[in-house]
């Protein structure tokens, strides 16, 4: 007995109306805006962890440097003509070209004890301030694109008085610190994110520099230093609490590495997040400030 064949039914899809769509896009608006803000604070904490582990890098290889020179600290720079003759200056991080009109991170005094390269994710470079979103220093003779020098500073101010540029014909009688003179190291900034901003409205220029909050005039005297160089970058994200003014990463004196959490009173330059640690030289800038003559 032939059985006729049953006819077979068209499959018919459901499609999304109007509404469906709609909402589903909505949905997934809403779960971006939930989510994006979380990766942005995931990837600034992953930024601050890298700049953490550069400026131990610099503050184990500053140590290093101490106990080859009978514990004396590493000069901020070699600038004056006694040091250099008619050479380049020679800082912390490298050569500023000068006089070769080239940039050179291998004859930086932390070279030896330090492997790395001035450039894009070197340990030199902060990477929640990454090229391009500063000026660069280093001579005006050189290309920008080649002014690749640090985004960290150096408390040259306090630790090599007679080799800081720019403030040593004031300081240069108050004494080169061996790293066992040093007051409450614990406290005492070594390193630091920086940045020195001279106009609010243009971007700020790298700097290696670690300034503190209060200069000195002579005779005893300070005044408010107006352009400091700490930057508490680190922490600013759309998630961020209203207010929020951020960390700035610093490597201490005693070895470790930590973040510091900026009061609204210790910013000096808002639009760039740039001041210093407390108000007061003391104790993260000069521990002894109050006893220089």
């Amino acid at each position: 007995m032939n059985r006729r064949p049953v006819p077979s039914r068209p499959i018919r899809t459901r499609a999304f109306t109007l509404v469906e769509a709609l909402v589903s896009v909505a949905v997934i608006a809403l779960l971006l805006g939930i989510l994006l803000p979380g990766l942005g604070s995931s990837r600034e904490a992953a930024r601050t962890v890298v700049c953490l582990s550069n400026q131990r890098q610099l503050g184990h290889a500053w140590m290093m440097y101490a106990h080859d020179h009978r514990e004396h600290a590493m000069p901020l720079a070699y600038t004056d003509e006694r040091d250099v003759g008619s050479g380049d200056g020679i800082f912390w991080w490298g050569t500023d070209g000068a006089a070769t009109g080239t940039i050179d991170h291998a004859a930086g005094l932390i070279s030896p004890y330090l492997a790395g390269w001035l450039g894009e994710r070197s340990v030199f470079e902060c990477p929640s301030q990454p090229i391009g979103t500063y000026i660069p220093q280093g001579s005006p003779s050189i290309p920008e694109a080649e002014r690749i020098t640090s985004t960290y500073g150096y408390n040259g101010y306090y630790l090599t008085p007679d080799k800081t540029p720019g403030w040593s014909a004031t300081i240069c009688h108050q004494p080169w610190k061996r790293i066992h003179d040093i007051e409450r190291p614990a406290d005492l900034l070594v390193f630091a994110d920086t940045l020195l901003v001279t106009n609010p409205a243009r971007p700020g220029r790298s700097t290696a520099l670690l300034d503190p909050p209060m200069l000195y005039r002579g005779y005893g005297q300070w005044e408010p230093n107006p352009h400091p160089t700490t930057a508490f970058r680190h922490g600013v994200t759309p998630a961020a609490r209203p207010g929020y003014t951020g960390n700035a990463a610093a490597a201490m004196a005693d070895g470790s590495a930590r973040t510091h959490a900026a009061q609204p009173d210790w910013i000096l330059q808002p639009s760039h997040r740039v001041g210093s640690v407390g108000t007061s030289n003391e104790p993260a800038y000069i521990p002894d400030w109050k006893r220089w003559r």
